[in-house]
């Protein structure tokens, strides 16, 4: 089961579960942009609601995928391109409410929604330069400063909820098993505004964001696909999926 979808109330929720750490691969990120998109197009949602189950929130793509057949790093690109761009272009709020890991893909998912919910358990971050790729920082960068995204970025350090929230980049900062239940106040409480306005309002917001974040993270993509053609990106990959240290030339 890669994540379950349901309406209530005028609020529909995505809650992804896909063992052991919610990471997905091509197919599963195709499937998940869908899923986003529909709820947008539902004259019957107001908000959305995304979240997980599991030991956190999304680990990003399936690394495991791209070590056997490199080549599926295209169709990957391309399913975290749209699924990214169906959080930040649904027609209605979105809200991600994450807890423990929020890595790569993670961030492109909580990066691209309206509003954070974080657990106190939750940290964010950018593994991608340990394991042979590039990409996320466009969505990094709708959270924190340039600066700090660059110190994350180099050294694929994480940052948790706590420090993230002194940057405003999350809403609220909860206890664990207060998670689902902060995202549902906060999501009933935008559903009972005008269906319409919500609508105007989110699109009127998008439209004054002063960065195209769908073009730099397209961007991004293609250096992914660069660094893919060297021997480095699979030494990285390889070791990562044999859990040992990487070794570069």
């Amino acid at each position: 089961m890669e994540f379950t979808y349901t309406v209530t109330n005028r609020v529909a929720e995505i809650v992804m579960n896909q063992p052991p750490v919610n990471a997905f691969n091509s197919t599963g990120w195709f499937n998940l942009a869908r899923t986003i998109r529909a709820a947008g197009e539902d004259a019957g949602v107001s908000v959305l609601i995304l979240r997980a189950e599991g030991r956190g929130f999304c680990a990003g793509v399936d690394i495991k995928e791209l070590a056997k057949d490199g080549s599926k790093i295209v169709a990957v690109n391309k399913g975290c391109y749209e699924s990214f761009e169906a959080v930040h272009r649904c027609k209605v709020p979105v809200i991600a409410a994450t807890h423990g890991f929020v890595l790569g893909g993670g961030i492109g998912l909580s990066g691209a929604a309206d509003i954070i919910i974080a657990s106190e358990d939750s940290y964010f971050g950018l593994p991608e330069i340990d394991r042979g790729a590039m990409g996320g920082a466009s969505h990094f960068l709708r959270m924190l400063p340039l600066q700090k995204v660059r110190r994350l970025f180099y050294t694929g350090e994480s940052i948790t909820a706590a420090e993230m929230a002194k940057w405003g980049a999350i809403e609220e900062v909860v206890p664990r098993d207060k998670l689902v239940e902060a995202a549902w106040a906060l999501a009933a409480k935008i559903a009972g505004k005008s269906p319409k306005a919500l609508r105007l309002a989110k699109e009127a917001l998008n439209g004054i964001e002063p960065v195209d974040i769908e073009r730099n993270y397209r961007f991004e993509q293609g250096f992914t696909l660069e660094l893919y053609t060297s021997p480095d990106s699979q030494e990285a990959r390889d070791a990562f999926v044999e859990k040992r240290d990487a070794k570069f030339g």
